[in-house]
């Protein structure tokens, strides 16, 4: 029991010495990358949107 207790601790204390070796992103960062993902999920949205409109209409020519 001892013995879990102590790496229990011992990983803990990893975790926080890991922890401050995280460099974070500045805000601005955050914001640009996150407006980049929802114009990319945007974009490919639309693209794959168009592509089923096309394969639809193809479908639909050949019945």
């Amino acid at each position: 029991m001892n013995q879990a207790l102590e790496s229990v601790i011992s990983y803990f204390k990893g975790v926080k010495t890991e922890w401050s070796k995280i460099t974070w992103p500045e805000k601005n960062q955050v914001i640009f990358e996150t407006f980049s993902v929802i114009v990319i999920v945007f974009v490919f949205t639309v693209a794959i949107y168009l592509v089923d409109c096309l394969f639809k209409f193809l479908l639909d020519f050949i019945k």
